[in-house]
């Protein structure tokens, strides 16, 4: 009886290491394949690297045309307190070079625009990059409304002083 004994705690002993192989095998191909399809799917995601975005492909291919406009300069409302200045220069986007023989005639209204708009802003009106993006959707409302039917893709901004 001792020796059927032994023979089960060998088999027991036995079969113990072999369930242990076996387990860190099927623990490790499993990292193994959550790795491979963890780089798999960064690969599908970061782009596959050659070649260019088609975001990228088809903003190359369509052309735009800038159009510089006078320097604009005016007083920021102060409500009675120390004169203010704010100073611009602005470049138009345009989707191409037949828009600007549209946009020129129109001037004095985007001008006349401009000016009313901007002798209303107050210093904190143009504080940090809310403001200035808040400036700039502005301005490129008030130019398409003066521009009809030709259309203004952006407004960019070449100098901005405020004194």
């Amino acid at each position: 009886m001792t020796d059927v004994t032994e023979n089960e705690e060998d088999g027991v002993q036995d079969e113990a290491p072999k369930s242990g192989r076996g387990r860190l095998l099927l623990i490790g191909g499993a990292a193994i394949g959550l790795l491979l399809a963890a780089g798999a799917g960064a690969f599908f995601l970061m782009g596959t690297g050659g070649g260019q975005p088609a975001a990228v492909a088809g903003a190359e291919s369509q052309t735009s045309v800038f159009y510089d406009l006078p320097e604009i300069t005016v007083n920021l409302n102060t409500n009675g307190q120390a004169a203010e200045f704010l100073k611009l220069s602005i470049a138009l986007e345009v989707q191409s070079e037949s828009m600007i023989p549209v946009i020129e005639p129109r001037l004095p209204r985007v001008m006349d625009a401009f000016q009313v708009y901007l002798r209303e802003l107050r210093r904190s009106d143009l504080e940090g990059s809310a403001g200035i993006y808040r400036l700039k959707e502005e301005l490129q409302r008030r130019i398409n409304l003066a521009v009809y039917p030709a259309t203004v893709e952006n407004v960019l901004f070449k100098e901005i002083l405020v004194q």
